[in-house]
C-alpha cells in the first residue's frame, strides 16, 4: 500500500474552495486508520470524485456510494469502518473512514424588511447564518435600525430580479417570503420556484398563502416545488409578536436543516 499521508494534496484544497465559492455541498472523506495511506483524502459531490484518492480504486468506489448516503443525512460528520459499508473489501475491513460535510455557512434570504423580516434577520445573524435582507422601500433598509453590519441589505428595484440574484440556484439557502402583500409575495415566489432552495417559507394565513400558490400553479409552476413550500411559514408556537414569529420561522428552518421533528422533547417518548 502507499505510504501514509499527513497533509491534503493541493488539489483537494482547491476543490474545497470551489465547493464553498459555488455554494455547493460535498463530502470530504479521510482514511484515519488503516494499514497504509492514513491521511489520504477524497472530495466527493453527487457520488462523483472532485479530487483526491484513498489509494485504492475499489475503496474509492465504495466510499463514493457511502458519501452519497452520508450527504443525504443531516450529519455533519460520521466515522465508519469499511466493513460497515463494504464488507467485500477484506483488505480494508478494519480501516476507519471519516466523512465530513463541506458546505458554506448556512444562508438565509429574507424577502421583506418589515417588523418580522427585521426581527428574523437579527435572530438569524445570532445563529451564525449569512443573512440577506431584501425590500423595495429604502427607509426599511436602515443599517442604524438593524444595528448589525453582518446583515446584507438589498434594495429591490424589481423583486424577481433581486431575489433571483440573491439566492442563485438556491442550494444551501433558506428563503423566507415575509413581504407586505400578495403582489410582492407572488413576485418573490416567481423567482424562488425556478430554483432549489433548502427551505422556502411563505408568511400569511392559509387563505392568503393559498391565493399566491394557486396563482403560481396557474402560471405553470411545478407542483413538486409548490409542495415543498412551508405555507403558512413557521412552527406553531402560538407566536404573536414579530420577534416570536421570527423565532417560529427560524426554528422551522433549523429543524429542516438538522432533520428535527419540531415536537416537544419532554413529550416525544412518553407512554402515559
Amino acid at each position: 500500500m502507499p505510504e501514509n499521508k499527513t497533509r491534503p494534496e493541493p488539489g483537494i484544497l482547491e476543490a474545497i474552495r470551489n465547493v464553498l465559492d459555488g455554494h455547493s455541498i460535498a463530502a470530504l472523506v479521510t482514511l484515519v486508520d488503516g494499514s497504509g495511506n492514513v491521511g489520504a483524502k477524497l472530495l466527493i459531490r453527487d457520488a462523483v470524485t472532485l479530487a483526491g484518492s484513498l489509494g485504492d480504486g475499489l475503496l474509492d468506489s465504495a466510499v463514493r456510494l457511502q458519501a452519497k448516503a452520508f450527504l443525504e443525512s443531516s450529519d455533519d460528520a460520521r466515522m465508519l469502518q469499511v466493513n460497515e459499508f463494504a464488507p467485500e473489501l477484506s483488505p480494508w475491513n478494519e480501516a476507519r473512514i471519516l466523512f465530513e460535510r463541506i458546505q458554506p455557512e448556512p444562508e438565509i434570504v429574507i424577502c421583506g424588511a418589515g417588523h418580522v423580516g427585521a426581527s428574523l434577520a437579527k435572530l438569524a445573524v445570532a445563529l451564525n447564518y449569512q443573512v440577506t435582507l431584501i425590500d423595495d422601500r429604502v427607509e426599511f433598509l436602515n443599517p442604524e435600525h438593524l444595528l448589525d453590519q453582518r446583515i446584507k441589505l438589498v434594495l429591490a428595484q424589481q423583486w424577481q430580479d433581486a431575489v433571483r440574484t440573491a439566492i442563485g440556484d438556491g442550494r444551501g439557502v433558506s428563503v423566507t417570503v415575509v413581504t407586505r402583500g400578495h403582489k410582492e409575495d407572488e413576485e418573490c415566489m416567481r423567482a424562488v420556484v425556478d430554483t432549489y432552495p433548502d427551505y422556502v417559507g411563505l408568511i400569511g394565513s392559509k387563505r392568503r398563502t393559498k391565493i399566491v400558490l394557486d396563482r403560481l400553479r396557474a402560471a405553470g409552476a411545478a407542483e413538486e416545488k409548490l409542495q415543498r413550500v412551508h405555507a403558512p411559514i413557521g412552527l406553531d408556537i402560538g407566536a404573536v409578536t414579530p420577534e416570536e414569529v421570527a423565532l417560529a420561522i427560524l426554528a422551522e428552518i433549523v429543524g429542516e436543516r438538522r432533520g428535527g421533528r419540531g415536537g416537544s422533547l419532554s413529550t416525544r417518548d412518553k407512554k402515559c
